[in-house]
């Protein structure tokens, strides 16, 4: 991987708007997910049950778990039958396996998928073995 990390995005809807709404559901998914795709989780996930701006009068949830790798975080809105959900990592994943578990969480029948690769020019390091010595070298 030349780039940092890669960053997944998912817009999905048409989703079971019971799930979008559910605390517990989120919360799971947060939880159990790190170790789904080889990430290791830093905190247990902190969801928040919100009636934004947006919502007509169902909140939505807004969760997000911090990984050693970075972050994952869903973000529901029931009546608009819309989830925002991304992960970013700075260690390869399977972004496949994980997207497919976010989707099926809440049953989405429609969604729009990015994967960005993030710090194409982030400065790395790199480990030489040379006549018994380890040697740093930056790029």
């Amino acid at each position: 991987m030349s780039e940092f990390g890669l960053h997944v995005t998912i817009d999905a809807s048409r989703c079971d708007k019971r799930k979008l709404g559910s605390y517990s559901l989120v919360y799971d998914v947060l939880n159990n997910l790190p170790a789904k795709i080889g990430m290791t989780k830093m905190t247990l996930p902190y969801v928040a049950k919100w009636l934004d701006k947006f919502a007509d009068g169902t909140p939505g949830m807004s969760g997000f778990v911090m990984i050693a790798e970075s972050h994952i975080s869903i973000h529901t809105f029931p009546d608009q039958d819309y989830v925002f959900m991304d992960i970013f990592s700075c260690r390869e994943f399977e972004t496949e396996k994980a997207i497919k578990y976010l989707l099926g969480a809440f049953d989405a029948k429609k969604h729009e998928i990015k994967i960005q690769k993030r710090g194409l020019d982030f400065p790395s390091k790199e480990h030489k073995h040379q006549n018994n010595q380890d040697i740093l070298v930056e790029h």
